[in-house]
């Protein structure tokens, strides 16, 4: 009998002849989070990864499981031979545990037969726990319809008994989905964004754009701390910084007032694009949601895509405000984003931006600029780094 903590997979297990492919992908992500934690050993059984490490770092391990994308549900479980007394046993020792955790009144038991042949159906090995667990408990009963607690059995080439399913994020493991530049702004937005697709398995980069002297360097830190929390889920964020102030003084100069953030934007799109097409990245991601503010409409996102060739994803396209600050909160961005310092959509602001703009308008406008000079020129200006997680 040993303690091991097992993970489970959620839409990997959907993946068919390519299933390998994600899991192996799994595997890597979950080494390079655990190599400190007393160097534990990772397996895979029969649809589940086990983690074999030392006791005291099974909450750190979880902790860190929790962060990681692909991975539904965390259990630490006893690991013992598949005969019925030592599956007797270790559920004794499992419901001790759960006790010294917290008061149970109800259980119930859940056995799950991966080894078909093993000769005791999972039925007949469920009443045989429950009325071992009721033998051993006086105090506890059975409910199978609304128990406080399930004893889960999982019988396969070891039996495997857990109470606990730590949920995690799910969604698929980083870098299984391409690349994506994500417009890193220090908002509520963008960062939940950048969440949200590397849920879906892109791996990120990121973009600041900056309008310093007009901004100041404290606000390019409150960005870079966002992406160091970011970090945590999405793994090490290569961090690109430009700034694009001699482009918004030219716009302002030579355009009318209203198409200022439209045209600002159409330059962002540009500058990104050509960044992500040097480093082979497979699309922009912006934290854009229709309708919150005035270039936020149908019209004004159809002419910013005209801009670039490259797919544009937004995937909070369709949350509201509240939606995506819960996120934000839940991902622990939302505290850095609401501090007081200005980005570069804030220098030159109109009054009144156009909110339907046609793109022959903005076209228009755009022949009073050198536009390839200006992007060349902002390029010049780019810093690099690599952001890690805090």
């Amino acid at each position: 009998m040993d303690k091991v903590i097992s993970v489970s997979l959620g839409e990997i297990a959907l993946k068919g002849l390519n299933r390998g492919y994600f899991e192996g992908k799994l595997v890597r992500q979950i080494k390079n989070v655990t190599r400190d934690l007393g160097v534990p050993k990772i397996y895979k059984s029969q649809g589940k990864i086990y983690i074999k490490a030392e006791e005291i770092y099974f909450e750190q391990i979880i902790n860190r499981l929790k962060k990681i994308f692909g991975i539904v549900y965390i259990s630490p479980c006893i690991r013992i031979e598949k005969d019925i007394k030592n599956i007797e046993q270790g559920a004794i020792n499992a419901f001790k545990e759960i006790l010294e955790k917290k008061d149970i009144k109800t259980f119930k038991v859940i056995t799950k037969r991966v080894d078909k042949e093993y000769p005791i159906k999972s039925p007949d090995v469920s009443r045989r726990i429950g009325s071992t667990i009721l033998d051993n408990f006086p105090n506890v009963k059975v409910d199978v319809h609304n128990p406080e607690v399930c004893l889960y059995i999982d019988i396969k080439d070891s039996c495997y008994i857990y109470t606990e399913r730590i949920k995690a994020y799910g969604g698929l493991p980083i870098g299984t989905n391409g690349e994506g530049l994500l417009l890193l702004s220090g908002g509520i937005d963008s960062p939940v964004a950048g969440f949200m697709m590397a849920k879906r398995g892109v791996k990120l980069n990121a973009l600041h754009f900056h309008s310093y002297p007009f901004t100041s360097e404290r606000a390019e830190e409150k960005v870079k701390n966002l992406a160091s929390i970011m970090a945590r889920y999405c793994g090490n964020i290569p961090f690109y910084s430009i700034n694009i102030l001699n482009i918004q003084k030219e716009i302002n100069k030579k355009c009318p007032e209203d198409e200022m953030t439209i045209i600002s934007r159409r330059f962002m799109m540009r500058i990104a694009e050509k960044i992500a097409k040097d480093k082979s990245i497979n699309a922009l991601i912006t934290g854009e949601n229709l309708g919150q503010v005035a270039s936020q409409t149908i019209q004004g996102i159809e002419v910013i895509n005209s801009s670039v060739e490259m797919p544009i994803l937004r995937p909070l396209i369709g949350f509201d405000k509240v939606q995506i600050i819960d996120i934000s909160k839940k991902i622990e961005t939302y505290e850095t984003s609401i501090l007081p310092y200005e980005d570069c959509c804030t220098v030159f602001l109109p009054k009144h931006p156009v909110t339907k703009p046609k793109l022959e308008n903005i076209e228009k406008s755009e022949k009073n600029l050198d536009v390839d000079y200006l992007v060349d020129k902002a390029m010049q200006s780019m810093k690099y780094s690599i952001i890690k997680a805090k």
